[in-house]
């Protein structure tokens, strides 16, 4: 899904001005703002509220901060009231593309001419676009609006999509949603997931090699409530070499074992399972994913089974572990 926002500007100088964001977010474009406070009290009564434990010794008590989403590209305005310049930054760990358009305009010309698009490198700012008046006796207004995608767009499909089972071998877990099935994978990026039911806790491993471009891991809710849940799915994300990237969602709060920007060799053990966000159950959501041009699409996959054999998640049926647990 896309990170949307828009900026609105009236006038030039001394008149109002106003910031609206609108997010649009889906597993992977947004990050959290939350993690467990840690509570205490001093020999003198004082009570502490710290994101970090006390010294050691003291007792403490530990309370979940409730998460929200945060969009996954910000920007921000330079120069004067008269040229103002636009300034982008993306926070992904790897590479995404931005989509930038006036939504509203009155005597404004802009440097490029808008809609364009840019690729922006992962925890990278960029100066993109400058706004002028038209006609410089005149006031001005205009609405800027910007979209984000996640991954380097490209139209050329990948041409392997076989991934290994994403949990150790020796397990075996039943496929519950398949390819096939458009339950609650209605959407272009979620059209070829599959859900694969198995215990809270059980060790995700990387499917396939890649940089870890983002992660979720400060969500502890789960339900069937769309509206509410639906961004609120710990996951993460990994950017591979052909520039296909690997969703897996609905971990458990506070086990990720990998971070931003860190390169997992295949079989990493990256979280575990678990039952967060738009969720019936504890399973793993596992997509393949592609940037087509400011659209993410979902892709169909196989999943390597022993003896070079292969398996089509077509269809609910069993799946066993082939990668050893680290």
């Amino acid at each position: 899904m896309k990170t949307r926002g828009s900026e609105w500007k009236a006038g030039i100088a001394g008149c109002a001005r106003r910031l609206c964001m609108a997010l649009a977010c889906g597993f992977g474009c947004a990050l959290a703002l939350a993690g467990d406070m840690y509570k205490w009290q001093d020999e003198d009564g004082v009570w502490h509220f710290s994101d970090r434990p006390p010294a050691a010794g003291e007792a403490f008590d530990t309370f979940e901060v409730p998460a929200e989403p945060r969009e996954m590209v910000s920007l921000r305005r330079v120069g004067s009231e008269r040229e103002p310049t636009y300034v982008f930054f993306n926070h992904y760990h790897g590479p995404a593309e931005l989509e930038v358009h006036l939504a509203e305009a009155r005597n404004v010309r802009t440097e490029p001419a808008l809609p364009a698009r840019f690729v922006l490198p992962g925890q990278a700012e960029r100066y993109l676009v400058d706004l002028r008046a038209v006609d410089a006796r005149q006031g001005f207004r205009y609405r800027l609006g910007y979209a984000l995608v996640p991954g380097p767009p490209t139209m050329a499909l990948p041409t392997d999509l076989d991934f290994y089972p994403p949990f150790p071998a020796g397990l075996a877990f039943p496929i519950s949603q398949g390819l096939d099935d458009s339950a609650t994978h209605s959407t272009p990026d979620s059209e070829f997931a599959v859900d694969i039911a198995m215990p809270e806790g059980t060790p995700v491993l990387a499917a396939r090699a890649g940089v870890v471009m983002d992660l979720e891991d400060g969500f502890h809710a789960a339900g069937k409530q769309q509206q509410r849940y639906m961004n609120r799915a710990n996951h993460v994300r990994i950017l591979h070499e052909d520039g296909s990237m690997a969703v897996y969602a609905h971990l458990q709060a506070d086990s990720a074992r990998v971070g931003p920007g860190m390169r997992v060799p295949v079989g990493t053990w990256i979280a575990n399972s678990g039952n967060t966000g738009f969720s019936s159950g504890p399973h793993l959501h596992f997509v393949v994913q592609l940037n087509t041009g400011m659209t993410l699409t979902s892709l169909p996959f196989r999943f390597r089974l022993r003896g070079g054999r292969v398996l089509s998640p077509d269809r609910a049926q069993m799946l066993s572990g082939v990668i050893p647990l680290p």
